[in-house]
């Protein structure tokens, strides 16, 4: 009698216990990559040499120590060629040998899984099939239809059961020789309903669908927590949640390892933090994936300071880089002790590492009256580079961020930066702030520069008419609501703002104007009083020709981005100088 006491004590104590364990909110963690394009070595870019499969692979492993379950997830995209985002593209030998040799690395890495795009079709169907797998790294499509790929997998990470659905896009179609690919709505939503019904909590869909494919997907379906997309790089983007769906995008070329930090309690999932780390090269290579590598596969891998390289046998166990002393050109820097933020220092060691025989001489201001007369210099810093630099290799894919004048050429404001404006009349003590409402960042930002009182700009730009932003007409409809605020309720007009940044993907405005006149905010809107008010809000952007952010002009002169939520005490100090 007294062993079965004991005995129901102690399941009674295991009991308790676990569902103690259930209350805490639990951790689970997601490592993922896309658009790689099988870039296999850091990035050629001439600051932060960011990426490379040898610096991810060690990195992993340091995160699995601490995560010995997470997932590692890929967004398609992982194969070469497929245009201009494989600016390491050479030859289809070259290109799929260097697509097999990534795909092995991943295999060492430990991918759970992979999407697949039309991208995975560059080197024909057999290739592709020559190299699919339903394991290590599962290739996932639910949408394409092939006895080597699977729909989605199933994984327990955390206690949590997490369903991961990929998703190809439908240009695949013209690339896999036959391999049907169909659309998607109706699939996903079956599966969704199938998994739930089996007790998934989580459901991830990989979706290399296009921008506008995968927001009608979330709109249409229901149950989907986390979508991954590999295709918003460019000008059209996908805000950070869409309802209930958070929406998560790699770095291109894997220059930064994504981070995702699921948290759930009580086997409920509640959201998601993300974060993306540098491969930076302070990452010590993994041996085991240096050891697969050739030395180089293009003249871009080949890299030493202050020489030029050039890949021998490219792609071969036997190759190596040549290097040579590099020819010498001077370039004369202009900058201003006015301007604080200004520094060009850091865009000449930029330059040197794409021309390592570039010698700079700097000029402040006064010292350069005549040759900002003779070139007709409005912005600071200035570069003025000599035509030696023709000689260079690299001259002809750089010559398009050069302006050629009086003999000589001058580098544009896009490579160069632009932090001063020479001909603006100052303006002491003003303050303008450049912003997008969809940034993630948006609502840190606004916490601190609150105090500041800046003159607030949305980032849209004029056109045919109307007005474009970079989410289309979902954030253009949120800016002309937004200044109908400022015009009828300023007073109200920054909780608004602050209370919008923090759940932008939501629709419901209305509830950041509780006791606002709402309809006052709808009529002004849709009419010609909201599109007045957005065009005089940017003005100053269309003028400046801004058009990212966040971006500060201080005293109507000095000009500077943050990469992030800015520093308040050294905003604080530039502001008051």
């Amino acid at each position: 009698m007294r062993n079965t006491i004991i005995l129901f004590l102690l399941a009674l104590l295991a009991l308790l216990l676990f569902s103690a364990g259930n209350l805490y909110a639990k951790e689970a963690v997601i490592l993922y990559t896309g658009n790689t394009h099988a870039m296999l070595y850091p990035c050629s870019c001439p600051v932060e040499r960011d990426g490379g499969i040898a610096r991810r692979a060690s990195l992993i492993k340091d995160i699995r120590k601490e995560y010995p379950d997470l997932l590692l997830l890929d967004c398609g995209s992982f194969t070469a060629g497929g245009g201009v985002l494989d600016e390491y593209a050479q030859n289809n030998i070259l290109d799929a040998q260097r697509s097999e040799l990534n795909l092995k690395a991943m295999e060492l890495m430990g991918y759970d899984a992979v999407a697949l795009s039309s991208d995975e079709f560059n080197f024909g169907k057999d290739f592709f099939l020559k190299n699919a797998r339903k394991n290590n790294p599962a290739f996932l499509s639910a949408n394409l239809d092939s006895d080597k790929v699977e729909p989605f997998i199933l994984r327990e990470v955390a206690g949590l059961k997490i369903a991961i659905i990929g998703l190809t896009d439908l240009a695949a179609s013209q690339k896999s020789e036959g391999l049907p690919v169909k659309p998607v709505d109706s699939i996903v939503a079956g599966l969704i309903s199938r998994l739930r019904g089996e007790g998934v909590q989580v459901v991830i869909v990989l979706s290399t669908l296009d921008i506008k494919e995968s927001q009608e997907l979330i709109s249409k379906v229901k149950g989907i927590d986390i979508l991954f997309t590999n295709r918003d790089l460019g000008h059209d983007k996908l805000p950070p949640k869409i309802g209930s769906t958070f929406i998560v995008r790699p770095s291109w070329q894997a220059r930064k390892l994504g981070k995702l930090t699921l948290k759930a309690k009580g086997g409920k999932f509640l959201g998601c933090k993300d974060e993306k780390i540098r491969l930076s090269d302070k990452i010590i290579d993994d041996p085991d994936i240096l050891a697969m590598l050739p030395r180089c596969y293009s003249d871009s891998n080949c890299k030493k300071e202050g020489l030029l390289g050039s890949c021998q046998n490219p792609g071969k166990l036997n190759a190596a880089c040549l290097f040579v002393e590099p020819n010498k050109f001077k370039v004369t820097v202009i900058s201003s002790r006015d301007c604080l933020v200004c520094n060009p220092r850091q865009t000449i060691d930029g330059l040197k590492k794409l021309f390592p025989g570039l010698d700079a001489e700097y000029l402040d201001l006064e010292q350069a009256r005549g040759l900002i007369k003779d070139f007709s210099i409005e912005t600071l810093p200035a570069y003025i580079i000599g035509p030696q630099i023709q000689k260079e290799p690299l001259f002809e894919s750089f010559k398009e961020n050069l302006e050629l004048k009086n003999g000589m050429y001058l580098l544009n404001a896009r490579m160069g930066g632009l932090s001063f404006f020479l001909n603006r009349q100052p303006r002491k003590g003003s303050f303008d702030l450049f912003f997008s409402l969809f940034d993630g960042n948006t609502a840190g930002m606004l916490s601190i520069v609150k105090e500041f009182k800046p003159d607030l700009h949305f980032l849209a730009v004029e056109k045919d008419g109307g007005f474009e932003t970079m989410l289309g007409q979902f954030e253009t409809e949120e800016y002309l609501r937004a200044v109908c605020v400022q015009k009828y309720y300023p007073d109200k007009f920054w909780d608004y703002l602050a209370c919008r940044a923090k759940n932008i993907g939501s629709s419901w405005w209305e509830d950041c104007l509780l006791d606002g006149g709402l309809k006052d905010i709808k009529v002004c809107a849709k009419g010609q009083q909201g599109a007045l008010l957005l065009k005089q809000n940017i003005a100053l952007n269309n003028e400046l020709q801004i058009s990212s952010g966040p971006g500060y002009l201080v005293d109507n002169r000095q000009i500077f981005s943050s990469a992030g939520i800015p520093d308040k005490e050294e905003l604080k100090k530039l502001i008051k100088k």
